[in-house]
């Protein structure tokens, strides 16, 4: 469990242009970047990252979200997992507070579900 200030703390102090150009080169079109999807294969760029928002999408697949959303469909971490990541990338501790087993176990069934819709997604989304 990560408190929501420690999350906040995060998200604003992170750069999704930073964090995304790390994978994905990006070029300047207006107020946004656009580049090649790193989730599908795409000659044209359909990958769009907006700095003023914080978020990426790509209008070829429907991937977007956070740069959370990012490391954890790029890396294949959890939510969890993907703020402490970002968190050590911008010098903010991320508490360590034990989970019950009741706790563990609810998260442990959401992490099932998650996989389960981003299987289906993948599937639904592939290229013929």
């Amino acid at each position: 469990m990560i408190p929501e200030s420690v999350i906040s703390d995060i998200k604003h102090a992170t750069d999704i242009v930073q964090v995304v150009s790390e994978t994905v080169v990006l070029k300047k079109t207006g107020s946004n970047f656009a580049g090649l999807c790193p989730f599908h294969s795409e000659k044209t760029p359909s990958f769009t990252v907006s700095p003023t928002k914080q978020i990426f999408y790509c209008f070829g697949c429907g991937a977007g979200g956070s740069a959370f959303n990012f490391l954890m469909k790029r890396d294949g971490l959890t939510f969890p997992e993907a703020v402490k990541a970002l968190g050590s990338r911008c010098g903010i501790e991320v508490p360590d507070k034990p989970m019950s087993p009741a706790e563990k176990e609810k998260v442990g069934l959401r992490e099932k579900i998650l996989l389960a819709n981003r299987v289906a997604a993948d599937f639904f989304f592939q290229d013929p």
